[in-house]
């Protein structure tokens, strides 16, 4: 069997890989790269997910890439606008003989000896085997194969059809009919108003827990007189770093001041519904502002629907599903004749991928992260994952220039191998993600790399402190290790692949 090497293999065409593909071109121009994606096509999360009205929930001005402008007029875009800018990066930048579609990668594995990953997996029904010498994980959070269900009891019971947003069904026909949409999260509060738009009869959400929610205007109007009167590269630069700006101040400001926080999110939704609307049962939660993720409600639309009368909320917890709907603890029933579970995600890191140090295998929930973006004591491996609490891509962008600066770094010293050591002394630790209390994290924690209590173990949710971190910090810190390789590639390779069958 032949095996293919690149410099640089980057998983996942998504937003991440793509735009990594980009830095590095533009960074590392004489680097051979490729990106492996395991589906059919670009865009990770904006291509997989088709239900009705997936949209952003950020700005596009911060979701875009800072190499590329977002001149749409619309700043909270839909599902098909994004995948058209995804597709216009992948032209503008000559991306597309680089994506490898269809290949799903399962095993990693590290020679130090040898200074190479050799990564395994499958075409189809065909084996496929690659070596690089640095990895790039751009693969998201989540398990693309499933979304998250609770096994609700008497689900086999209804007889109507019960969905998961992840995998919405082409074949779906919802007009006129009554659905029930389990969930308060960004998905729920989407779906609702879209469905509503486009033809169902009445759209209940069925709630255990409130989320905070948030309108706003789905055009900046700032970002659109700007665009009038500047060049598309300075206005969106501009808009890009005010929106910045106003989301850490907003983010600031809501930890510093929970209640009076609780008190403006819950007045403006009183605004929206009316003071005689039951405000303190169907939209004020139990936690503070942005232990979870706050919802983005464009235009209002969620809450013109509910003012029509066709969309209500109902805040309760299911006994069981029976053959017309759902039944409620506190005795009600609710019927549909769609049930739609947006539930949320499965967490998963590096989409899975069973990693191997060395011969020896290990998981990242046995390693440390170094700046949230690579494992203590694992080689030529950088991970991409955004923001809890701004856009994803903005520490994504970060992520791909400082995985550049490494490479660079490495071609000056003459180095092949980057591994973020830990100290002697014990690093104290703490969960991954911290003040954020969301299910699909809450359901990992124990499967998920560990962070320390101070910096570079530290993993800061400050786009601000990481432009200085990643784009203009010094690499040589005392932490990552930069040393040579020693030993002829092929035959290392050819042992370690025998071993691993």
């Amino acid at each position: 069997m032949a095996i293919e090497h690149v410099d640089v293999l980057i998983i996942g065409a998504g937003i991440s890989g793509l735009g990594a593909a980009v830095h590095l071109q533009q960074e590392c121009p004489t680097k051979s790269y490729a990106i492996l994606e395991a589906r059919a096509d670009i865009g990770g999360t904006w291509s997989l997910f088709q239900y009705p009205g997936i949209r952003s929930d950020s700005d596009m001005y911060t979701l875009g890439f800072r190499f590329k402008p977002w001149t749409s007029r619309k700043a909270i875009a839909d599902g098909p606008s994004i995948m058209s800018y995804l597709r216009e990066t992948v032209d503008e930048f000559g991306l597309k003989d680089k994506i490898r579609f269809g290949h799903k990668i399962t095993q990693a594995l590290w020679d130090s000896e040898t200074a190479l990953w050799t990564l395994k997996g499958t075409n189809g029904s065909e084996p496929v085997t690659l070596t690089c010498n640095m990895l790039l994980s751009c693969t998201g959070y989540y398990n693309y194969d499933k979304g998250y269900t609770p096994d609700f009891p008497g689900m086999s019971t209804f007889k109507g059809r019960i969905v998961h947003p992840q995998h919405w069904p082409a074949d779906l026909d919802y007009q006129n009919k009554k659905a029930i949409v389990i969930g308060s999260g960004a998905t729920a509060v989407t779906l609702i108003p879209a469905m509503i738009d486009n033809g169902a009869g009445h759209v209940t959400m069925l709630q255990r827990t409130p989320s905070y929610m948030v309108s706003r205007p789905s055009e900046d109007k700032f970002a659109t007189l700007l665009q009038r009167m500047l060049p598309a590269k300075a206005a969106y630069a501009i808009t890009r770093w005010r929106n910045v700006l106003m989301q850490q101040f907003m983010f600031n400001t809501m930890r510093k001041k929970p209640e009076k926080t609780k008190e403006t999110l819950i007045g403006m939704v009183t605004k929206e519904l009316g003071p005689d609307y039951d405000i303190a049962t169907h939209f004020t939660p139990p936690y503070n502002p942005w232990d979870q993720r706050l919802c983005l409600v464009p235009d209002s639309d969620i809450f013109r629907v509910i003012r029509e009368g066709h969309a209500d909320v109902v805040t309760d917890h299911i006994d069981t599903f029976t053959p017309t709907g759902i039944k409620l603890k506190s005795g009600k029933e609710l019927n549909a004749d769609i049930i739609v579970t947006a539930t949320g995600l499965n967490m998963e890191m590096l989409s899975g991928l069973n990693l191997t140090i060395d011969g020896t295998p290990t998981h990242v929930s046995q390693h440390v992260l170094y700046k949230g973006i690579m494992f203590s004591n694992i080689p030529n491996l950088l991970m991409w994952f955004g923001y809890t609490n701004a856009s994803w891509t903005l520490k994504a962008d970060l992520t791909s220039e400082y995985a550049c600066r490494l490479i660079n770094h490495m071609d000056q010293t003459g180095t092949r191998i980057v591994v973020a050591e830990l100290p002697e002394q014990p690093v104290e630790l703490e969960h991954f993600v911290t003040d954020f209390s969301s299910g699909y994290f809450a359901r990992v924690m124990d499967q998920l790399p560990k962070q320390g209590k101070a910096f570079p173990w530290k993993l800061f949710q400050n786009y601000r402190k990481d432009v200085k971190l990643l784009r203009k910090g010094e690499l040589l810190d005392g932490t990552l290790a930069f040393k040579r390789a020693h030993k002829a590639a092929a035959p290392a390779v050819e042992e370690m692949l025998q071993a691993a069958e």
